[in-house]
């Protein structure tokens, strides 16, 4: 189960995503907004992001104008760490390196075919399980405490 939130500036991107995870199959939780309204995205982004920290959905997609402010709330949520990408490598690498559980978007600056490719690789990537990895997380989630 895959947590979707955005405010009115990542709806339509939104939109998009969900078609996306349509077409794939793979089930998800749209924890608003829902219409092109505007609304503030903490509410929409914190949401979801609980939903990942929960153990509630598996993962989630957040999506702002930038993505920059979501994934600010994102991160707020103990347990989260919320990876704003904006190409394929760092979805990959994020995944990889840091087993990011939310990813963030811009809605204002990434289109619907790149969007695809980033949730993609973001989906289908597996944390790599590396020690210095697994060491740097335990780190980060020390900082949570």
């Amino acid at each position: 189960m895959i947590a979707l939130a955005s405010d009115h500036g990542g709806f339509e991107l939104k939109e998009s995503v969900k078609r996306h995870l349509d077409e794939r199959k793979i089930e998800y939780k749209d924890f608003g907004t829902y219409d092109l309204n505007s609304c503030d995205y903490p509410d929409f982004g914190a949401a979801a992001a609980k939903s990942v920290a929960a153990g509630e959905c598996e993962k989630g997609i957040v999506i702002c104008t930038t993505g920059i402010g979501i994934s600010i709330v994102a991160n707020k949520i103990k347990g989260v760490r919320c990876a704003l990408c904006s190409e394929v490598s760092t979805a990959r690498l994020t995944r990889e390196h840091n087993d990011a559980n939310v990813l963030a978007m811009g809605g204002g600056f990434v289109g619907p075919v790149l969007a695809n490719e980033i949730v993609d690789t973001f989906l289908d990537t597996p944390f790599s399980n590396l020690e210095k990895h697994s060491r740097r997380i335990a780190k980060i989630a020390e900082l949570e405490k």
